[in-house]
């Protein structure tokens, strides 16, 4: 039994390691990045549908709805000094994608209230999201 379940485990973190595939410069690329050191922000759906590699989005030309996971610590407040660890689901929509450009999309959580910005390749803002959030306690 544990050597099927170390297997598996090992086949999941040989997929983290692989290098990122060739950029298409029929499509648009989009890098992810968080102004929290040591947090996480993750590709996670593509216009409703589950993506396979968390670590970028690669797009068609125009328009398209953008989720990422992203992980962040809380304070709880009160009598605790421990972070808690929690979890959010960010939308962001853009209607413009060009095929061959890079863009940014960076998840932020200020005062613990997390966004999420879309910047083009001279960081000029192009979407951003404070809205449309779904967070796991």
């Amino acid at each position: 039994m544990r050597q099927p379940m170390m297997l598996i485990a090992l086949s999941a973190l040989g997929a983290c390691a692989s290098p990122l595939p060739p950029v298409d410069s029929k499509q648009a690329w989009i890098d992810l990045y968080t102004m929290t050191p040591g947090k996480l922000v993750m590709a996670d759906r593509l216009d409703g549908e589950r993506l396979k590699d968390g670590r970028f989005f690669q797009v068609t030309p125009g328009s398209h709805e953008l989720t990422v996971r992203f992980d962040f610590e809380v304070y709880g407040g009160g009598f605790s000094l421990n972070p808690v660890e929690r979890t959010c689901y960010l939308k962001v929509n853009y209607d413009h994608f060009e095929a061959g450009k890079r863009y940014r999309l960076e998840a932020r959580a200020p005062a613990m209230q997390p966004s999420a910005y879309l910047y083009d390749a001279q960081r000029k803002l192009l979407a951003e999201e404070k809205n449309d959030i779904f967070c796991i306690p």
